[in-house]
């Protein structure tokens, strides 16, 4: 199998986005970002644009979504950088594009994608067969490893041999469903290797094992619930799929042919990647041990060494991956590029278009979103960690869940020493809804996004943007209410 990037006239968006800005800052130095106290919450249209755009186009104009998704991305980037120019000056708006190009979407989309490269380096061959009891193992085996790999590695690791598992089942996008809430969400809840919010707050001065201790029984109590309610969902489907072995189900989620599942014996093809994956792991802790206090200067964005090292040494990873793992182990796991490059193309839309709405969080009661602060503390100013955990979680259902957690991380005073200690209760929360409500809808965390491109890829009928969210309202709420009166 030939791996090649995708076609540039695919990269429209990017283009797009990278075009406005040369419009936009013809300085050579860039304004810093404007007060969110000064913001109205309109600027967050375009935002809600680019949600709704990912909600409604793939359910009543599929095709033309898919033909051009990254197009209508960078509509909505370009319907607010614009303004944006207009309104604050254009050396503003080019500033805020660089930071949330600098400090967050590069690293993000950089770390994903060496993760979604190694991890789809390793195939597992052999012949799984998808009995319940199989599923549960892996979905378990999953959220075990995904606090050491990150949600993203361990949901790229699995996600092919478990689709292979049920290669001949007819109902299995409950077990997509699943695996997203529990191996790329809930799982990472345990190190700050598990979910970008966690490394957030280790950067900030969170101890390493800090949410292994304050997150493992809200952690157990979840993950246990879900791999029960899993066992008994899929037990039903497979009795059913039984009962109709003979007759073709015209709706039926029945992915591809299998092209690893050509032995009796299960292998591993590619196994040199798993040294690469500890590779990606090292680098991403190395960037928050060491501190050399090296810091560049990026028209008005501040990049530390360490982290241009890591984005530097993760983009040697991803190509050093695809140079030594076999043919063999990429062609079995039938790797394209598809899903990756729509997480990137739509995320860019969403890292540019958030901007704002962050800002006018991080203003606190000066700000549109005020209504928010006075939610979450009492009339005193003491905080509600119940509200903490439900209002960092319903955001971060919607928002990207790394820069929601840094903004309550901040509202509820910033100091990570005195959150650590007086404060850990709350902490708790604002970690716990970051990481565990991340499963409320595809673009809570980007392994949502990718599970479910890749099952699609796969042959994989997933539920709707909507259809999804129903899933996570009906099996995950009822567990965050009991959550919130044993924990929050």
């Amino acid at each position: 199998m030939t791996v090649s990037f995708a076609d540039p006239a695919r990269g429209f968006s990017s283009r797009v986005i990278l075009l406005a800005t040369l419009l936009l800052c013809p300085l050579s130095a860039f304004a810093a970002a404007p007060d969110g106290a000064t913001l109205s919450a309109w600027w967050g249209v375009p935002f809600a644009g680019m949600l709704l755009s990912i909600a409604l186009f793939p359910m009543f104009a599929a095709s033309f979504w898919h033909h051009h998704f990254g197009k209508i991305a960078g509509m909505w980037a370009l319907l607010f950088l614009l303004p944006f120019g207009v309104a604050f000056g254009a050396s503003v708006a080019a500033g805020v594009f660089v930071h949330a190009l600098l400090e967050e979407y590069v690293p993000f989309i950089l770390l994903l994608t060496a993760l979604y490269t190694v991890a789809g380096g390793i195939c597992v061959r052999g012949d799984l067969r998808g009995s319940p009891r199989t599923n549960t193992a892996i979905l378990a085996l999953g959220t075990a490893i995904a606090s050491i790999m990150g949600t993203t590695g361990a949901a790229m690791l699995l996600i092919r041999p478990l689709i292979r598992a049920n290669g001949e089942r007819r109902h299995i996008a409950h077990v997509m469903v699943f695996f997203i809430f529990l191996v790329a969400n809930a799982g990472g809840s345990l190190s700050p290797l598990g979910d970008p919010p966690l490394f957030l707050g280790f950067l900030n001065g969170v101890g390493f094992f800090w949410t292994t201790q304050h997150l493992v029984l809200p952690m157990l109590f979840l993950c246990v619930a879900l791999l029960v309610l899993f066992y008994a969902l899929d037990s039903y489907y497979f009795r059913r799929d039984g009962d109709r072995d003979g007759d073709l189900d015209r709706d039926a989620e029945r992915p591809v042919a299998d092209p690893a599942k050509d032995t009796q014996r299960l292998s591993l093809d590619g196994k040199i990647n798993f040294v690469l994956l500890a590779v990606v792991i090292a680098l991403v802790l190395m960037s928050g041990l060491w501190q050399p206090g090296v810091v560049f200067d990026v028209y008005g964005t501040h990049v530390a060494l360490q982290n241009a090292v890591r984005d530097a040494a993760l983009v040697g990873v991803t190509l050093l991956s695809l140079a030594v793992t076999p043919r063999a182990a990429r062609a079995g796991n039938d790797f394209n590029w598809a899903p990756i490059d729509e997480v990137a193309k739509l995320f860019a839309g969403i890292f540019v278009t958030i901007a704002p709405v962050i800002l006018i969080l991080r203003a606190g009661e000066a700000g549109a979103f005020a209504g928010i602060v006075h939610l979450v503390n009492d009339t005193a100013g003491h905080p509600r960690d119940e509200m903490y955990f439900w209002i960092t979680g319903v955001l971060s259902s919607f928002l990207d869940n790394a820069p929601t957690y840094l903004v309550f991380f901040n509202l509820a005073g910033g100091d990570a020493q005195q959150l650590t200690t007086s404060g850990a209760t709350t902490l708790a929360a604002i970690s716990a809804g970051a990481v565990f409500m991340g499963a409320n809808s595809y673009i809570g965390n980007a392994p949502n996004f990718m599970v479910k491109a890749i099952a699609e890829s796969r042959g994989v009928r997933m539920p709707g943007f909507f259809g999804y969210i129903g899933w996570a309202a009906a099996i995950l709420l009822p567990l965050f209410v009991v959550m919130t009166l044993l924990f929050f």
